[in-house]
């Protein structure tokens, strides 16, 4: 079954929303594309070869924080049209400058689907 195009689920990423935080870093999604669920999430690259490990990853839903290992058929990552979500890393901050960041998850009906973007780190 054909999935995504990764050039669409692109459009999902808000231009220059990745920055360093107290704690690590984050960006953030806002699906104008249409609401939908995953089931499980793939664990975030940066620069093409270092994997975020998934209990340093988490994501902020209705004020609730979800971490990416938690994700599973019972518990979804949901993306509610017109709606921003927050993805947050604990661990060390991006060095400043431009950072791939790959994003995946899977899907029900379609498999896993992903796409990458890149944006620069102002601070370091």
């Amino acid at each position: 079954m054909p999935g995504v195009p990764a050039f669409i689920l692109r459009r999902l990423y808000v231009r220059g929303s990745l920055q360093n935080t107290p704690t690590g870093w984050s960006f953030t999604l806002k699906n104008s594309l249409g609401s939908g669920y995953a089931h499980g999430l793939v664990p975030l690259r940066v620069d093409e070869s270092e994997e975020v490990p998934m209990d340093q990853t988490s994501f902020e839903n209705d004020g609730v924080t979800i971490g990416f290992d938690q994700v599973s058929k019972e518990n979804t990552f949901g993306l509610q049209m017109n709606r921003s979500i927050v993805i947050s890393v604990v661990g060390e901050q991006l060095t400043r400058g431009p950072h791939r960041i790959d994003f995946a998850c899977i899907i029900p009906g379609l498999g896993q689907i992903g796409f990458d973007f890149t944006d620069e780190v102002d601070g370091a």
